[in-house]
């Protein structure tokens, strides 16, 4: 059985109008899982559609490649942890950057007479792909803790970029225009990189928005590949991941109040550094501590109690105790929401993620704009291994790196918890001004132990 090109088209056709929709369903929690449906529906007409097409000669080579990336796939995806989904993120990304340098070189390879508009398409995507393959390897170092998630900068770091990309510009216009194989191989080279130049001086704290710059490359590749091979739905579905990608790359920065540039060239950094400690240096610091029934004391006497989930509780895989917190609080009468900052976590949407995974209702889950007038009405607020994104020094301090960027504004509930490991700050290297206020206590220990703690007091008590 071959399609015609009538009946690809048409196919493509409905892929396209699919992944459209796939990505309206996955703006808000409530429909996400129908938009992945879509998505992987789509998905399977585009890849039907392609191999019953006239261009396939022979399916050996497809088997095989279709065989060993199920395999690593299925493989990724058992194993992996809700906690490292940005890491797998950062990795698949790799490889779709990789597979666009690799089409374009293979169609070179094997085209007789690419012509001029052909070569300035396979440059393209060699070069766009080379920078999302070693800039994704980069972020997956770094978020896999392989790599330091400080940033590293050295003197005329910039100036350098620019050079190596005006080189490779040129080497690329250079080859589209003589087709020289010695232009291709620098052009490549360079522009792997690039890749490495580009996201090494970029810090932990701005790592939701390099994810969200990956994506947006990664589809760029795609659309590359797609011209070269001359597909129209990889075009389509390529451009759609690029402009969502940048879009959602505006959407982040704007929510930590700074621009794409100054990510891209500003960087600032992790809190790897720092020195980690608990109770006793948070006394000498004048920083109170609490135990977990003093924190359950405030909460069952609470109308409201909010809850900020941070990389912290993704790290601890504390979703689910607190999903049984939440439930043992509500049976007493007490109202439970969740905020959710645009950058908590370590990629856009992380702690919604992990919050569906614990089937917490859509409906309790408040994004910034939403929550932030609901805290001054607020008995307790929850703080789950949340930092920066509660960190008065956004508002208050015109020195500090994260002056500017919104937040949650938990200190205005009558409490505030926080459950964390130590002092150390956040990803910014930003020491918490919140830590000091008289309405706030810190509870130290890893955040599933606590919450558990709070669980295990909660059910004794109301025996």
């Amino acid at each position: 059985m071959e399609f015609s090109v009538n009946t690809q088209a048409v196919a493509y056709l409905v892929s396209a109008i699919l992944f459209i929709l796939a990505l309206k369903g996955l703006t808000h929690p409530a429909s996400a899982r129908r938009g992945n449906l879509y998505g992987m529906l789509g998905m399977v007409i585009a890849v039907a559609a392609t191999l019953l097409g006239h261009e396939v000669r022979s399916y050996g080579f497809i088997i095989a490649g279709v065989a060993g990336g199920a395999v690593v796939g299925t493989i990724l995806a058992l194993r992996i942890q809700m906690t490292a989904m940005p890491q797998l993120v950062a990795a698949l990304h790799s490889f779709v950057g990789l597979a666009a340098v690799l089409v374009a070189i293979g169609t070179f390879i094997n085209t007789a007479d690419p012509g001029a508009v052909m070569m300035g398409e396979l440059s393209a995507g060699v070069i766009i792909g080379a920078i999302t393959c070693t800039g994704s390897v980069i972020a997956f170092g770094k978020l896999q803790g392989l790599l330091s998630g400080a940033p590293v900068k050295f003197t005329g770091q910039h100036l350098l970029n620019a050079v190596i990309g005006l080189v490779t510009i040129g080497l690329g216009v250079h080859f589209a225009m003589t087709g020289a194989v010695w232009a291709l191989a620098i052009m490549t080279l360079l522009a792997f990189v690039i890749g490495v130049t580009l996201i090494i001086p970029i810090g932990g704290a701005d790592m939701p928005v390099v994810i969200s710059m990956l994506n947006s490359y990664s589809g760029w590749a795609a659309a590359a590949t797609g011209f070269t091979l001359h597909n129209n739905l990889l075009i389509i579905v390529g451009a759609l991941v690029g402009f969502s990608g940048a879009i959602l790359s505006y959407i982040m920065c704007r929510a930590m109040n700074r621009s794409i540039i100054n990510v891209v060239f500003g960087g600032f950094g992790s809190g790897d550094d720092a020195s980690p400690s608990a109770g006793a240096q948070a006394a000498q610091q004048g920083v109170k501590s609490s135990s977990v029934e003093d924190a359950v004391y405030w909460m069952e006497d609470a109308n409201k109690v909010i809850i900020i989930p941070g990389y912290g509780m993704a790290v601890a895989q504390a979703q689910h105790s607190v999903k049984e917190l939440m439930e043992l609080l509500e049976a007493r009468g007490v109202e439970v929401k969740f905020a959710i900052h645009p950058v908590a976590g370590r990629m856009p949407g992380h702690m919604n993620v992990l919050l569906a995974e614990a089937d917490i209702p859509y409906d309790r889950v408040l994004e910034m704009d939403e929550i932030n007038p609901e805290f001054p009405g607020a008995d307790v607020a929850l703080v789950v291994g949340a930092n920066d994104v509660v960190n008065p020094a956004a508002k208050e301090d015109k020195s500090s790196p994260i002056y500017g960027m919104p937040i949650l504004e938990a200190g205005k509930a009558r409490q505030v918890f926080f459950l964390k490991r130590s002092m150390r700050p956040g990803y910014s290297g930003v020491d918490n001004l919140l830590f000091y206020r008289d309405n706030t206590s810190l509870v130290f220990g890893d955040a599933k132990d606590t919450i558990e703690g709070m669980v295990s007091v909660l059910k004794g008590s109301a025996h």
